[in-house]
């Protein structure tokens, strides 16, 4: 094989470099930003709000009226739920440790995983295993016990998006689910998924014969269902509400102050259960 084999044309490299990247998202030249083929200057003048712009970003199109603010009142609902929180904790130890705000966030958002933050995008895959089971059939009353029942056998007894470690009811869910109401009495969604929802709240109840009330990440989850975000989505929509607090939290200890603070206050340590004091023992040729 000769060099001129593996030639190719000025034209052909660039072509090369430019489908190198391909994306349907953003066009920018010098001078021209578009998101989706809208022009930035034209999206700010009509004023589209942050939460229509993440739909435009990750849906391709922007929402209506009613979508864009079902949206909006989802994430401004999970945006902090105290220090208490791992992410919302490590965000302020880590201001403590100097590294600035961009790092305190990405260490924060950086624990925000199945257990801690994946609730939402669990609850929106139980949510949408019901409906397809609906869809091919079923009653609502045994696709949410088929549903729960296999959830369950998969993942385990914890059901994502109900009960609360510390609100015996989440007073976040109601206002949310009223929401999606009247947005279903507008038509902006379908109402289906509140139904399941609260069709799975009432399965819970009277399988265990106590309230287990739907918590934020269900009722949040209700809303990305209603509006069709992916499952996936759900997840990477609370990181950005939650996003929120962790930066408040951050630079409030910022402006606070102090240095490497841990857990816990310097004059309390934890639990050791290993083993008492005990002698190192001798190494071969030594002698104790």
């Amino acid at each position: 094989m000769t060099d001129s084999d593996n030639a190719t044309t000025p034209g052909a490299d660039r072509r090369e470099s430019e489908d190198w990247w391909r994306t349907s998202i953003i066009e920018m030249t010098p001078g021209v930003i578009r998101y989706r083929g809208y022009p930035i200057e034209d999206l700010i003048a009509r004023r589209v709000s942050l939460a229509q712009m993440i739909w435009l970003m990750t849906r391709g199109e922007l929402p209506s009226k009613g979508q864009g603010a079902l949206l909006e009142a989802a994430l401004m609902a999970a945006v902090d739920h105290g220090p208490q929180a791992p992410s919302i904790a490590i965000a302020r130890m880590a201001a403590t440790c100097g590294v600035g705000l961009n790092s305190a966030m990405a260490s924060a958002v950086n624990v925000l995983g199945d257990v801690h933050g994946g609730a939402g995008e669990q609850a929106v895959e139980l949510y949408q295993d019901i409906a397809a089971r609906i869809d091919a059939g079923g009653s609502e009353a045994d696709a949410v016990r088929a549903g729960l029942d296999d959830f369950v056998a998969a993942h385990g007894k914890v059901i994502p998006g109900f009960g609360h470690r510390f609100h015996p009811v989440d007073p976040r869910s109601a206002p949310l689910l009223a929401l999606v109401d009247e947005a279903a009495r507008q038509g902006a969604v379908s109402g289906r998924f509140a139904a399941i929802g609260r069709g799975v709240e009432g399965h819970l109840a009277a399988k265990t014969g106590k309230a287990i009330p739907m918590n934020i990440d269900g009722a949040t989850a209700v809303i990305y269902a209603e509006l069709g975000f992916a499952a996936p989505l759900a997840r990477g929509l609370f990181c950005l509400s939650r996003s929120v607090g962790i930066l408040a939290h951050a630079w409030e200890q910022t402006e606070q102050g102090g240095r490497i603070k841990g857990p816990l206050p310097r004059r309390l340590t934890w639990t050791y259960d290993g083993p008492a004091r005990r002698a190192v023992p001798a190494q071969d040729g030594e002698t104790q």
